[in-house]
């Protein structure tokens, strides 16, 4: 199922969207290109979330060892930049279609500052749940799940009832259907099954952000809206 648009519209341009969607398709280009260098795996096992080595800094800290700050601030910086880093075609083109069918009206709803505010505090939210619920995990957590997870889930707390103008694919057959907005809260879990596909080649492997992180997205992005519609 491939979302396509949202009968929600508006004539303000939706900017920040704009910008995110090139931002990560430039980075994205620039990976294939130290990919083809064979820089690629040394560059993403320094900036993406790698729980176990997290951990690890944090209890020699607790433990007095000074020197382990440096990689704790290290690991704290890779938060957000993880978030404009993918491991595959599959994984940046599922992201990128939801966060321009979802993520141009929340931040019409939004306004710019919150609505960025919101992709960034929720990503790296979602990549400390990744670190705590994941300790052991030795392998980098690359990409913008989390953070597009949490513009879904405001997207159906504001919007529960909304259609959403998707494809169907049939082998080489694709239907147009019209799909509540609520279904794709599980279409986004199962949707992450196909994420391998078109994979770079990254020595180690990487690691999609976990279910429960992205869950944390989502209840985040739900939670944020919330919150701002009691204040409007």
């Amino acid at each position: 199922m491939i979302p396509i648009s949202d009968n929600i519209h508006s004539w303000k341009k939706p900017i920040i969207t704009y910008w995110l969607i090139g931002i990560n398709v430039g980075i994205f280009f620039w990976e294939i290109q130290i990919d083809i260098n064979g820089e690629l795996s040394s560059f993403v096992n320094s900036w993406g979330i790698i729980p176990y080595q997290t951990n690890a800094a944090i209890a020699n800290v607790i433990f007095n060892n000074s020197a382990a700050w440096i990689v704790v601030f290290w690991r704290l910086i890779a938060l957000p930049l993880s978030l404009f880093l993918h491991s595959s075609f599959s994984q940046i083109l599922g992201n990128l279609i939801f966060l321009w069918v979802f993520g141009k009206t929340i931040e019409r709803i939004l306004g710019q500052q919150r609505y960025l505010l919101l992709y960034i505090a929720a990503g790296i939210f979602t990549g400390i749940v990744q670190i705590f619920m994941e300790p052991k995990l030795s392998v980098a957590v690359i990409g913008a799940n989390g953070a597009i997870a949490s513009i879904l889930g405001a997207y159906v707390m504001k919007f529960p009832q909304a259609k959403i103008d998707s494809i169907l694919p049939l082998i080489i057959v694709f239907i147009p259907v019209e799909i509540p907005a609520f279904f794709y809260l599980f279409w986004w879990f199962f949707q992450q099954l196909f994420y391998g596909i078109g994979g770079l080649n990254i020595s180690g492997g990487v690691a999609n952000l976990g279910y429960w992180g992205q869950f944390a997205g989502l209840v985040t992005g739900a939670a944020f809206m919330r919150i701002v519609q009691r204040r409007w």
